[in-house]
């Protein structure tokens, strides 16, 4: 079992469909949502859905498997779907991380626990890293040097690479910009609540000032197209200037 992920239990089952890219439907009726990524394009309401559309990845992996699910909190989401961390039964593979290394999936922002994150991360960068999927178009990871196409995908999680040109502080939020136009170009922005979180796990908003970092989070449109940074996954320090 992948440690990092090995939450509490609760509780086990046959999955009877899938629904999407990352929930699915146990032969008792209960819905399940994948925790801990997100859906490489975007999600469709429940009510929206094509029956013709499956999810193939997700379904060559779970089709009429026993699962367990674990996680730290079951309480549903406001389409009834609990939230869960998916081990297959017997082999205890993580569902999450099998489709993370297949290029199916992003780790999601929301991931608190360290280890777990580590675990999702590492999976994302094998399929990354093979060019598997998702990362097998070299778009896939937007440039920070074109915020038309980040500013395409307002609302939509997204992963960005780029250098942090300066650190600049306005009232209580700390901006990373990543261009000379701060109204046009990207930027990522940290609120000053968020700021101890980052310090202690050794990111300090200053030092990033000439660093190139991958950040990955939902994109809104500010001016220019914004990322909020409110945990520390969010940010990956990258190698060379």
């Amino acid at each position: 079992m992948a440690a990092g992920c090995a939450f509490e239990p609760q509780g086990e089952g046959r999955v009877a469909t899938v629904i999407d890219a990352r929930s699915f439907r146990l032969r008792d009726g209960r819905e399940v949502r994948l925790a801990g990524i997100e859906p490489v394009s975007p999600e469709k309401p429940p009510s929206e859905k094509s029956p013709a559309n499956r999810a193939p990845a997700l379904a060559g992996i779970l089709n009429d498997r026993d699962v367990e699910l674990r996680g730290e909190d079951d309480t549903p989401d406001r389409y009834g779907r609990q939230p869960a961390f998916v081990f297959l039964v017997p082999a205890e593979t993580l569902v999450q991380a099998e489709l993370l290394a297949q290029g199916e999936a992003l780790v999601s922002a929301t991931v608190a626990d360290r280890e777990c994150a580590s675990v999702l991360m590492a999976a994302e960068a094998t399929a990354r890293q093979a060019k598997r999927g998702i990362w097998g178009d070299p778009a896939a990871i937007k440039n920070t040097e074109s915020p038309g196409d980040i500013l395409a995908g307002i609302g939509r999680f997204t992963v960005v690479e780029g250098k942090v040109l300066s650190v600049r502080q306005a009232g209580a939020t700390t901006y990373l910009n990543f261009g000379r136009n701060w109204t046009r170009d990207f930027a990522v922005t940290i609120s000053r609540r968020v700021l101890p979180v980052l310090e202690a796990a050794g990111i300090v908003p200053k030092s990033l000032e000439n660093r190139r970092i991958r950040v990955r989070g939902f994109v809104e449109a500010r001016g220019g197209p914004r990322i909020e940074v409110v945990r520390v996954g969010q940010i990956e320090l990258l190698g060379g200037n």
